[in-house]
């Protein structure tokens, strides 16, 4: 797949709730990350991509799928003119990548990664 999801997100009212339950149910080992202010905590199934989890009040329990893409603005520009608004971004998270947040033309949230250093391909 060229574009595959590489990162799920979840925001959620209970951050330690949530962490217990997906911890117990899919044996999960979750990391707590400082994020000056926030707690942004972060997972790595044994395959598949991996994700975080956070709260954020006025934003919605939700789980949130990125797609990667190579250039995050020339992404971003191609979805809003293929009728997408954006919620957010792009927004650069310092010294990890850049993301978009934004809603589908049917209204259906998703996101754009761009890495700021992509993985080396394969042979």
């Amino acid at each position: 797949m060229a574009n595959p999801f590489v990162h799920m997100e979840l925001t959620t009212p209970d951050l330690t709730k949530s962490k217990e339950f997906y911890t117990k149910l899919f044996n999960w080992t979750i990391t707590d990350n400082d994020m000056g202010g926030m707690i942004y905590s972060t997972f790595k199934p044994s395959e598949g991509p991996g994700g975080g989890m956070f709260t954020m009040p006025d934003v919605p329990n939700m789980w949130l799928p990125y797609v990667g893409v190579e250039d995050i603005n020339e992404a971003t520009k191609q979805a809003t003119d293929l009728g997408a608004t954006i919620i957010r971004g792009p927004h650069e998270v310092p010294n990890i990548g850049w993301f978009t947040i934004l809603a589908d033309p049917n209204g259906t949230a998703i996101a754009l990664w761009q890495p700021k250093n992509p993985p080396a391909p394969t042979a």
